[in-house]
């Protein structure tokens, strides 16, 4: 196994008031390679399972005069960078055995099954399996990463949403695939939602905000105005007022987290086995890749899950 160095991230006063499961520590481990990535105590506790998020620092991909943990295979950088990328990484999970399972992700409710090793990239934004040896994977610069655990089943699943595919509940069509194939109860899920962009940084159009406003009731909390706090009622434009109030504003932000924790509960979870990071690609390019901030010269962040085989661990 790759030694690994190991610290607590820190949290902002914003998290210390999520749910005990999201306040939850994660991992920030770099392994001897140089190599970073987030872990979450929960999912660590399997000896059977391999998982990790990836951040931007290690690596080999030259960027603005500093090497990076470029996982996605970009304009700027060369193929080969990319490769070398994800060896090391595989080998910071010590999952060198493993297989890399990549999706042609193209913002869908698209859900591939993989009992064995692709010949060529299947076209969804996630993935199941529960075959050992396969590391089920999605790039994000953005969007949410989210990967799942069935411990009893000895199931996983990695899943890619941003807002069109959260707007299709790509999670919650996940799971109720992972029922499908595997008799999963989601009662027995965990769930990681990983860094992406927060409630805080992400704007979009208020078409968007109509969007998800007809298709969950709970939307208004996850939207927040872009305001001077000078307006008394947030998102009050998408209330029946009559004429001459006031009129919607041009953007607002979305929290894609809490969309998805919140379809999370929706499918069965229990909140206490949900993890959510509170850390925003935007507000941290020290540590992660960002595409609304960084631009066309962003890299791409890679979540990763799988399950090793018999002769790699002991039954838990």
């Amino acid at each position: 196994m790759t030694p690994t160095k190991t610290k607590t991230l820190l949290r902002t006063p914003a998290a210390r008031n999520k749910p005990q499961a999201s306040r939850e520590a994660w991992k920030l481990r770099t392994s001897e390679n140089g190599i970073g990535f987030l872990q979450v105590p929960a999912f660590s506790a399997f000896p059977w399972l391999a998982h990790g998020f990836s951040i931007s620092q290690g690596g080999v991909s030259p960027l603005n005069g500093s090497k990076v943990l470029n996982l996605g295979f970009t304009e700027w950088d060369a193929r080969e960078n990319v490769q070398k990328n994800r060896k090391l990484f595989q080998s910071a999970l010590n999952a060198n055995e493993f297989a890399l399972v990549s999706l042609k992700q193209f913002h869908s409710d698209v859900v591939c099954d993989f009992s064995s090793t692709p010949k060529e990239p299947c076209s969804g934004d996630a993935s199941i399996s529960n075959t050992p040896n396969l590391s089920l994977s999605v790039q994000t610069a953005d969007c949410v990463p989210i990967l799942l655990l069935d411990p009893k089943k000895r199931s996983v699943a990695a899943v890619h949403a941003g807002w069109r595919g959260t707007l299709q509940r790509i999670v919650e069509k996940t799971i109720g695939r992972m029922k499908m194939e595997f008799k999963t109860n989601p009662s027995d899920l965990l769930a990681a939602i990983g860094p992406a962009i927060g409630g805080c940084c992400y704007e979009v159009g208020t078409e968007v905000a109509a969007a998800f406003l007809s298709q969950f009731a709970n939307a208004p909390e996850w939207f927040d105005e872009l305001r001077t706090g000078d307006e008394p009622n947030p998102l009050q434009w998408l209330n029946q007022f009559p004429p001459g109030h006031q009129p919607p504003p041009k953007n607002v932000r979305l929290d894609l987290r809490k969309a998805n924790r919140a379809q999370l509960l929706s499918a069965g979870l229990r909140p206490q086995n949900i993890f959510v990071s509170d850390l925003c690609t935007a507000c941290r390019p020290d540590l992660l890749f960002s595409y609304r901030k960084q631009g066309s010269e962003s890299g791409r962040m890679m979540s990763v899950i799988g399950i090793r085989g018999e002769n790699k661990s002991s039954r838990k």
